[in-house]
């Protein structure tokens, strides 16, 4: 069986809303876009590129899918983060899209979404990794898909935003790894308890 990992750039107070881009995620009036640019270290990109060796999909939300997308799928061949992303399986969930053809490898899952991640995390492979995508994110945590959590947290409070953890979820994590970074970022990887 394949390990579903969710990674996350986090806030002190669980919002992972819109790490990278001001304009990245503005739902619910969220202002606060951009809040992990001041935190970059070479250690993290390191770290992003030592995780993608164990991975072989990716399992996105659309909104995540797209940005994801837009980004990386123009990037030459050679570039190391291009290369990773364009290189590996995507699943993306949605009831909208009506093409994945937009971004390489990419496949949509429509209807019966935990018995779909089931079966795909039945396939022969490495990990799936899912980022951003907080809504999936959230339905799979309730369906008891996820089994690891990757946490880059950052030190700050943004007092509001799309948070990882859906209210009135229970779930215990064994924490398996610790490494502060040189940014004052501490990762945390967590494996389901």
């Amino acid at each position: 069986m394949r390990t579903l990992v969710i990674g996350e750039f986090i806030s002190l107070d669980g919002v992972i809303q819109a790490p990278g881009g001001i304009d990245e995620d503005t739902d619910g009036g969220f202002k606060h876009g951009a809040w992990t640019l001041p935190y970059w270290h070479d250690d993290i990109g390191t770290y992003f590129i030592e995780t993608m060796k164990d991975c072989d999909a990716f399992l996105l939300g659309r909104k995540t899918w797209k940005t994801h997308g837009d980004a990386f799928n123009p990037l030459p061949s050679g570039d190391v983060f291009g290369d990773i992303m364009n290189g590996m399986k995507k699943y993306v969930v949605s009831t909208t899209l009506k093409s994945a053809d937009s971004w390489k490898n990419s496949a949509i899952i429509k209807d019966n979404v935990a018995e779909e991640v089931r079966k795909i995390k039945s396939l022969p492979g490495k990990n799936i990794y899912l980022d951003g995508s907080s809504v999936l994110a959230h339905f799979l945590l309730q369906h008891d898909l996820v089994d690891q959590i990757n946490l880059l947290l950052y030190p700050l409070v943004l007092g509001s935003g799309k948070k990882l953890f859906p209210d009135g979820l229970r779930s215990a994590f064994k924490l398996m790894e610790t490494r502060h970074l040189p940014n004052g970022v501490l990762l945390l990887k967590y494996v389901h308890a």
